[in-house]
Parts: structure tokens; C-alpha cells; sequence
């Protein structure tokens, strides 16, 4: 049975930004409803192959019955250990979409979304030991501090740490709706979702650590990816899309590009084109768009 997700995003740019060889490997690091994975399968010949990670087990119903595919269900910061699992040395092109998966916003009891009440979770795996609540009632004052500034853009990060440590003495908070009661006050009727949002992004990739897991995602790339291959990579988050842009610039996070003893730059990958973001129409189409970018670079 195949759950329900929407539209991949910029699925088309994204995959062509692979520039695909009809019997080249390719690996999508996040295959959710399988839409880009498919379109991949499609401009693959018969000796082409493709491998997909997800570490939400729910993913797994929509794998693809396909001889060229295998899903692996694991997470992506994991992806030379399992590439080179199953035999697979270097690849043509990897593409990730860091977005959170439409079914998992729908899922109420996931916790996600802020439509819903629920347990506070958030995981996008179960097997993850750290979930929101862990989060919202173990964290101290400067911890949620930082997760709010950092991950929600929430200017108001101070006061709703110390208002959610305040509301923690008397009794923890359990679920989606306890946390937006705790929290009422910085949530103003004309941009109470907006707001709520930015808050529930920011536990989220806290839970999840991923900021953590996209740097030593794209740190692994250059050593498993071909000369030529291409990384076509979708953000959603300034922050997730700053660590593409450096990565693909510097090689590093940080600091400036390493140079040889002759003093040429030395990276791992060239830029290919600019910043591609979705038309309006696939933003009226598929509103998850609505703040997706895509980088596409080549390994040199």
C-alpha cells in the first residue's frame, strides 16, 4: 500500500540537475513518496541503478518493484558505510531533498504538524532516542534558548525559554497543544501559525540533529562521487541551504577554501548554473514549495 505524499518538489530541475547516464549509479538520500526516485528510474537504462535511503519506516511501503532499485532503510549520514555495504564504490550523481515529507506533516500522531494535538515526538525515526518532549522538558534555559534562535529564526527565543523552564517546575509538558498553551503569549492571532510553525521547525531539527546529519552527509559526498557526478541538492531552511552554498564554494563549512602548494583553490565541487527556486505555478500547485531551493554542483 502506498501512503500518501504529495508532489516531489522541483522534480524535474532537480533530476536534471543529475544529468543522467543511462547506466550510471545514482543515489537519492531521501526518497519519501519515491517522486524523484522514480523520475530517476525513468532516464535509467537497463544497466542503470539506483539506491534510496530512508530512515522513517513508514517510507518503505512505497519502495518501487524495480531490479535496478533498492531502499535502504537507514539515515543518510550513513551513506558511504552502506554504499560500500552493497558493493557500491563511487556513484554518478546524488540528489537530497531536506525537506520534512508531506505524509509525516499529515500523520497527526508524528507530531509534526501544528494542525494537529499530539504526543510531543516529532522523530523521523523511531528508533531515535531524542524526541520533542526530551527537548521541551530536559533541555536548561540557554539549550532551548539556541534551538529557538537558531533553528526558528524567533526573535522572542529568551522569553519562550524561560516561560516554557517556568511552566516546566509545576508539571512537564506532554503534548502539541500543552506546548502552544505554555506558549500562547508570542503567538498573536495574525500570525499565530507562521509563528507556531518557526517554533515546531526548530524542536524538530533539534530532534532529528539535522543540521548535524546534512554536514556529514555533503563531507562524505566528495569521496563516494565520480569525477563528473553531479549533487543536485532541494533546502527549505536558510540555514540547511548556507551549508550547501559554503560547501559547494569552500569544501568546508567555515573559513575559507584549503589551497594547494602553489596556491590554487583546492574544493571538491564546481557550481552548475545559479539558485534555481519553483515557479509560481508549482508553488499554487504544491504550497511545500513555496521556500525550496535547489544547488546543483560537479565533482571536479
Amino acid at each position: 500500500m502506498t501512503m500518501s505524499y504529495h508532489n516531489a518538489v522541483l522534480l524535474k530541475e532537480s533530476v536534471d540537475g543529475l544529468s543522467i547516464k543511462p547506466d550510471g549509479v545514482y543515489v537519492d538520500v531521501t526518497f519519501g513518496g519515491g517522486g524523484h526516485s522514480k523520475e530517476i528510474l525513468r532516464r535509467l537504462g537497463d544497466k542503470g541503478r539506483l539506491l534510496a535511503f530512508d530512515q522513517d519506516e513508514d517510507a518503505l511501503k512505497n519502495s518501487i518493484p524495480d531490479d535496478r532499485f533498492l531502499l535502504i532503510n537507514q539515515n543518510f549520514r550513513y551513506i558511504r558505510q552502506f554504499l560500500k555495504f552493497y558493493g557500491v564504490t563511487k556513484v554518478d550523481g546524488v540528489l537530497a531533498d531536506f525537506g520534512v515529507s508531506s505524509h509525516q506533516f499529515d500523520k497527526a500522531e508524528r507530531g509534526f504538524s501544528t494542525r494537529f494535538d499530539a504526543d510531543l515526538d516529532m522523530r523521523m525515526s523511531k528508533m531515535n532516542t531524542l524526541s520533542a518532549y526530551d527537548v521541551v522538558n530536559t533541555y536548561d534555559y540557554d539549550g532551548l534558548r539556541k534551538v529557538l534562535f537558531a533553528y526558528g529564526d524567533l526573535r522572542n527565543a529568551n522569553a519562550m525559554a524561560k516561560t516554557i523552564l517556568a511552566f516546566r517546575e509545576t508539571e512537564p509538558i506532554k503534548t502539541t497543544a500543552q506546548l502552544k498553551e505554555v506558549l500562547a503569549t508570542y503567538l498573536p492571532k495574525h500570525r499565530e501559525h507562521k509563528i507556531l510553525a518557526q517554533i515546531y521547525q526548530a524542536i524538530r531539527i533539534e530532534v532529528n540533529q539535522e543540521v548535524q546529519v546534512i554536514k556529514e552527509f555533503l563531507e562524505q559526498v566528495p569521496e563516494i562521487m565520480d569525477v563528473g557526478g553531479r549533487l543536485s541538492v532541494i533546502s527549505y531552511h536558510s540555514l540547511e541551504d548556507r551549508l550547501v552554498k559554503r560547501f559547494v564554494r569552500a569544501g568546508r563549512f567555515e573559513g575559507e577554501p584549503e589551497k594547494d602548494f602553489y596556491g590554487n583553490i583546492d574544493v571538491p565541487f564546481k557550481k552548475v548554473g545559479g539558485l534555481i527556486v519553483p515557479s509560481r505555478v508549482e508553488i499554487k500547485e504544491n504550497n511545500r514549495a513555496r521556500s525550496a531551493k535547489l544547488r546543483i554542483a560537479e565533482r571536479i
